[in-house]
């Protein structure tokens, strides 16, 4: 098979050729691995994606039920004897001594691991401009952003140098970024995948999840990826076991779409592409339903209390005290502490950080973190209450297409935008994918689509019969 060939290969159709003997696993790792290599090299000349490759693969020779299809995996997963920096200085050469639970199960499971991704720091951005190692390009176009805070693993994915990525959402940061790439992503029921071993931003949000070219790879990555872990107190056993999609037609099941998230600040086009693929949902069956989520215009601020107060907590650790950088001949204790972060921290990591001390702290506890906690309960209300009606809410994933390289940075509020329509759902803690689902401007958008709480195979049958329907063209974004 030609190494084009190979590469135009969906992981699960990688699998099969490997388990039929037409390919060896050892060639895909390969193939992969040199266009891995190759943009390493060129820096922020290529799409920046990736922060370490491997020299050899490990465990491609014994592919398993994944097929030895290898896996590029976000930075601020630990891996043992490899650098996890979660896209920062302050932990830039850090070598963990143990490896994150979702990243062993899939390589239990036959997906070796080919590369790190670059990511924004400690996962906080929308635009994966906050990584200390330059921003990543989106290989639609290179003077746009990729989305982030995965974008390294979206935009490797959608550019064919990776068949599939592991990348991780606190507020959008699988689906955004695959929206804006035209790829797949999932965020899985919060709990269903371990968080041990995953650098944390946000430990009451973040969640691991799967990018890939198709919903099939998705559901295919997803099953290796779930599960109840004695080492995460807040991991649960799936009730159902993950099961690849099959459906091609929707008819019977019903879609909410709210207003409170498809109307005002949502691009022309954006909505365009939307509108279409509501009706081609509805040529498949499927009944569309208005739905009212009322407390989802308020997501957006209650996140923005939440996140950066867990952060301020999460972060404290790095002080230059027990790992990572440290500020050199400090002066006293206060010094090193200062220095250290000082120099370590990016711009957005000091903002979020200040954010959610002040939120914290004595006298305004209340006035912002606990009203925010309340504003969260209503929003998983809504949620119940839709899902009562409906089987699925859909949504735009994103309310622009991939805005231009600094476009964005000098408006943080704007910057802050792009979660709109990804937040709710993170609040809620409930599973959520976005499929490509059109163009504008010749660029991608992306469908989202969420369930009810463990509802992973339900919506993987609609995004698959979806997803068909739609035939999205990916091979612009191929490099």
């Amino acid at each position: 098979m030609s190494a084009a060939g190979i590469l135009d290969l969906t992981a699960a159709a990688a699998a099969d050729a490997i388990a039929g003997g037409s390919l060896s696993a050892g060639e895909l790792f390969n193939a992969y691995r040199e266009r891995a290599v190759e943009d390493r090299a060129a820096g922020e000349a290529g799409l920046n994606c990736f922060t370490w490759v491997a020299e050899q693969s490990a465990g491609a020779d014994h592919p398993g039920p994944l097929g030895g299809v290898p896996l590029a995996v976000k930075d601020l997963f630990c891996t043992e004897g490899i650098p996890s920096q979660a896209g920062s200085r302050i932990l830039e050469g850090y070598l963990p001594p143990y490896t994150a639970t979702v990243v062993s199960r899939l390589h239990a499971g036959g997906a070796p691991l080919m590369a790190k991704t670059n990511q924004d720091e400690f996962a906080m951005g929308s635009s994966n401009e906050n990584s200390a190692f330059g921003p990543v390009r989106n290989p639609w176009d290179r003077t746009r952003v990729p989305g982030g805070s995965s974008g390294g693993s979206a935009a490797a994915v959608a550019a064919g140098l990776a068949p599939w990525a592991l990348g991780t959402d606190t507020g959008g940061s699988i689906r955004q970024p695959a929206a804006l790439c035209g790829i797949v992503g999932l965020k899985p029921t919060y709990g269903a995948v371990s968080r041990y071993g995953m650098i944390a931003f946000a430990s009451s949000l973040d969640q691991a999840g799967p990018l890939t070219r198709d919903v099939t790879d998705a559901g295919l990555m997803l099953r290796h990826m779930v599960g109840r872990d004695p080492c995460d107190a807040t991991s649960l056993s799936v009730p159902h076991e993950i099961e690849l999609p099959s459906a091609e037609r929707l008819d019977g099941v019903r879609l909410g779409v709210p207003q409170e998230l498809t109307g005002e600040g949502i691009e022309p086009g954006v909505l365009d592409a939307f509108h279409a693929a509501l009706e081609r949902a509805q040529e498949l069956g499927a009944e569309v339903h208005d739905v009212h989520l009322p407390h989802a215009p308020h997501a957006l601020s209650a996140y923005y209390v939440l996140a950066p107060a867990e952060c301020s907590s999460n972060l404290a650790r790095y002080d230059g005290v027990r790992y990572g950088l440290r500020a050199s001949d400090p002066h006293d204790l206060l010094d090193m502490y200062m220095r250290t972060r000082h120099d370590g921290f990016g711009a957005e990591v000091k903002r979020r950080i200040m954010l959610g001390t002040y939120a914290l702290s004595s006298g305004y506890y209340d006035a912002y973190y606990g009203r925010a906690q309340r504003v969260r309960t209503k929003i998983a209300e809504d949620f119940r209450a839709a899902f009562e009606q409906i089987d699925f809410v859909l949504t735009p994933t994103a309310p622009s297409v991939a805005f231009r390289l600094g476009e964005k940075t000098a408006d943080p509020l704007a910057m802050y935008l792009n979660d709109y329509c990804t937040v709710p759902m993170s609040l809620a803690g409930i599973p959520a994918i976005s499929i490509p689902c059109g163009s504008s401007e010749g660029l991608p958008v992306g469908l989202q689509i969420a369930g009810p709480a463990f509802s992973e195979n339900r919506l993987l049958d609609a995004a698959l019969a979806l997803e068909q329907s739609f035939a999205f063209d990916a091979r612009p974004a191929r490099v």
